[in-house]
């Protein structure tokens, strides 16, 4: 009877196997991006998420990624989320300050919080939970999933001496910095990447900011402009975000929301490493290519600094969340000066 009913419980065993096994969750998502995947750091890091989940999930976890524009157009990825038209879809939210005026806020800030700062204040400072509840009412769940460090201030046919200079100069700009470059003059415009070398080419537009070098050099900007502009006072930061369906994540199952949310907190970091570290050549590339690397004069800096405090101030009076968000920003960086002037060598030292 003993030997029967050990051969009972080890069938038993054997046969809950594979039934285990069938049961888990199948998730297979259509994936929509706003960048190429060829830019390092800004494109890339889906196609890490995308291969870590497949396996460690055993391939029970695949995202399947459209490259800009070939299911949804580089700027429609939050609508096509919200109506369930694809499942989820990796973006810079700053593109949908349109729809939802507090997303630049989680993207990019002029003179805001640094990498660090911002993932600290994402994870620990309440800045999760707020992005959770203001895309929530728009369908939508946002999951931080890559972050890179500051752009350039941008490329210019000409050199700016003052901020005169940017006055009626016909400019490729995004999300706030590019509300703070109308405020000063300039006549501000919005194009996916795909669009802007053929524009600039045209003589479209007079100039152009984007990302970091190693991505604007991708992009060929160094074919047509020699003047790049440092530092990215408009942008110090890129986060990119994996927004999923809110009633589709609701449905998942806590393994999945799990392995996608470690996934992302992964793509955060490499994201990050990546960003940094391919800027060490592409500065050398520009350099030998005759590109002149400059600094904007700390007058204009500081000058752009006075007319982003007056925009985000006509922001904040305009929208409760916007508000609310940017003052959770600000608090933060308040409360953190104390820790960072202590903790950090001066950085002329």
């Amino acid at each position: 009877m003993k030997r029967t009913l050990a051969v009972a419980v080890a069938a038993c065993f054997v046969l809950a196997a594979p039934l285990a096994a069938s049961a888990a969750e199948k998730v297979r998502w259509k994936v929509p991006v706003a960048f190429s995947t060829e830019l390092p750091g800004l494109g890339d890091t889906i196609l890490y998420v995308s291969k870590s989940l497949e396996e460690s999930s055993g391939g029970d976890i695949q995202l399947k990624i459209f490259e800009p524009g070939k299911l949804v157009p580089a700027f429609q990825i939050l609508d096509a989320v919200k109506d369930a038209k694809t499942e989820a879809g990796y973006t810079w939210v700053g593109y949908d300050q349109g729809k939802v005026p507090a997303a630049p806020l989680f993207a990019a800030v002029p003179f805001g919080l640094e990498p660090w700062e911002f993932t600290a204040w994402w994870y620990e400072g309440g800045g999760r939970q707020l992005a959770e509840d203001i895309f929530g009412k728009h369908n939508v769940h946002p999951i931080l999933c890559s972050i890179i460090g500051p752009e350039a201030a941008g490329w210019f046919r000409k050199e700016i001496k003052t901020l005169a200079d940017v006055k009626g100069l016909k400019i490729r700009f995004a999300g706030l910095g590019g509300k703070v470059m109308q405020k000063a003059g300039a006549s501000v415009t919005v194009l996916p990447a795909a669009e802007i070398f053929p524009a600039l080419e045209k003589g479209a537009i007079d100039a152009t900011e984007f990302s970091m070098p190693a991505i604007d050099e991708k992009l060929g900007f160094d074919k047509l402009v020699k003047n790049y502009y440092f530092p990215g006072w408009h942008q110090v930061y890129t986060a990119e975000h994996l927004l999923v369906n809110l009633d589709l994540w609701k449905k998942a199952s806590k393994q999945t929301k799990s392995a996608i949310d470690t996934a992302c907190t992964a793509g955060v970091m490499r994201g990050l490493a990546k960003g940094e570290f391919a800027q060490i050549a592409s500065l050398k590339n520009l350099k030998s290519k005759g590109v002149m690397q400059r600094d904007l004069p700390e007058p204009v800096l500081r000058e752009l600094m006075k007319i982003t405090e007056e925009v985000m101030k006509e922001e904040s009076a305009g929208n409760a969340d916007f508000k609310r968000v940017y003052e959770s920003q600000r608090t933060f960086l308040r409360d953190y000066r104390d820790w960072k002037t202590h903790a950090y060598m001066p950085r002329n030292w």
